[in-house]
């Protein structure tokens, strides 16, 4: 049963060879049996109300029971999940114990500014709309860092025990 929608974002600079998070949720589905429990909607375009009709249009099509969007995050060094997203001055929160999910995670950090670009403002819309239409779905924002030799094996597994918690919970 795939209960957890994880979207990703296309490249927004010309530098870019590719978006971190996208290359993330490409390693997990290498992994069939764990890739069968996903839903996966790669590359949203970086365009705000593009990207949000999108995922809007998945969660009607879907119906899973957690939606976790993931962005690159250029200048930051480990996973970040974000606790909350601020638009106009209007803050949304996620209901997700972000203490418990990042337990023993080496690589991962609770963030509080999801950013001043897309994935603030798609973390933004996709709060309030599961808040206004499905408010038993919690959502979660994952900012990825640049991914080196250095660090890909080590953010990959903390990535990885992430979703494998949040489908713990679904059970």
């Amino acid at each position: 049963m795939n209960r957890i929608l994880l979207t990703s974002f296309a490249t927004w600079k010309p530098h870019q060879r590719s978006n971190s998070s996208d290359d993330l949720l490409l390693h997990l589905l290498q992994d069939a049996a764990f890739a069968s429990r996903l839903h996966v909607f790669r590359q949203l375009p970086v365009n705000v109300p593009v990207a949000q009709g999108i995922t809007i249009r998945k969660l009607q099509q879907l119906s899973p029971q957690i939606l976790v969007c993931c962005g690159m995050a250029e200048h930051r060094t480990h996973l970040t999940v974000e606790a909350q997203a601020t638009v106009a001055q209007q803050t949304r929160v996620t209901a997700l114990d972000l203490d418990s999910l990042i337990a023993g995670l080496p690589m991962t950090q609770i963030s509080d500014n999801a950013g001043q670009f897309v994935c603030n403002a798609l973390y933004y819309a996709m709060l309030n709309y599961l808040n206004q239409h499905c408010p038993t779905v919690p959502c979660l924002f994952i900012h990825v860092p640049v991914l080196t030799p250095q660090n890909q094996a080590a953010i990959a597994a903390d990535f990885r025990s992430l979703i494998e918690r949040l489908l713990s919970w679904t059970a």
